[in-house]
């Protein structure tokens, strides 16, 4: 059985076996552990992830072509697979799981909302993304590059970027370079007690990042912080406990 690329949803399907194996070798893998690979597809990783001993697996997976395929090559999926978008999925698991996806170009920065909303189980991601966003995510202070997801996702998550992934290991090939980040869960150091205030903090700040905060977070922080000495630098000079600094003063 064939099944067909779907370009309308970012379809680009991992053919090199060396970089699928490399890939899953990336998990941290434990007795027992909680696992959910996003996007399928036609089973380049999913192949290896079934293969995994002692662990409990399923997939999120928007194509119903692509599920029917999945379910008869790989009868063991049988019941494994969720035919959903995983922007409108539920939690896959009560406790602690771990994610990994050749994940949708055009959907990867939602994918890493999702992440967040699911963060006090997620215990790690492996992930391919797009080069450039996965750069951004891992960018640390001081570089051109942080924004708001760098800072959202380093506050709840140790970022490494692992390695490159060759456009001609895709069909077809994609026009943009291809990187795999892994994300393992900080529990929360920073404290962070109300994280959708934090959210909006920083979106805030990055979304008019040309201006100092004064002006961009005015109107989402009381007058009071407006004199805060943060308050005179703009959004990619501040470091996540600089955030953090604001949300604890300001919005608690």
């Amino acid at each position: 059985m064939q099944y067909t690329l779907k370009k309308s949803l970012g379809q680009h399907f991992l053919h090199d076996e060396n970089m699928c194996q490399k890939i899953v070798e990336q998990l941290t893998v434990k007795e027992g552990m909680q696992l959910v690979e996003v996007g399928p597809g036609g089973g380049a990783i999913t192949k290896y992830l079934i293969e995994l001993k002692g662990i409990t697996f399923k997939a999120i997976e928007v194509d119903d072509e692509k599920v029917v395929y999945l379910k008869k090559t790989y009868p063991v999926l049988q019941d494994k697979i969720i035919l959903q978008d995983i922007l409108k999925a539920d939690v896959p698991y009560e406790g602690k799981f771990s994610l990994i996806g050749n994940f949708p170009y055009n959907i990867s920065s939602p994918i890493l909302f999702k992440v967040l909303d699911w963060e006090e189980q997620v215990e790690e991601v492996i992930g391919m993304f797009q080069k450039e966003v996965a750069l951004r995510v891992a960018a640390g202070p001081g570089s051109k590059q942080p924004g708001i997801l760098s800072i959202l996702i380093q506050a709840f998550f140790k970022v490494e970027y692992l390695f490159d992934v060759n456009e001609n290991c895709f069909t077809p090939p994609p026009k943009v370079k291809s990187g795999v980040l892994r994300l393992t869960n900080i529990n929360n150091p920073h404290g962070i007690s109300d994280k959708r205030k934090f959210i909006i903090l920083v979106k805030g700040a990055f979304n008019q990042r040309r201006k100092t905060l004064r002006n961009a977070l005015k109107s989402y922080l009381p007058a009071e912080a407006l004199s805060h000495p943060l308050m005179d630098k703009r959004a990619e000079q501040l470091t996540v406990s600089d955030f953090v600094e604001l949300h604890k003063q300001f919005q608690q």
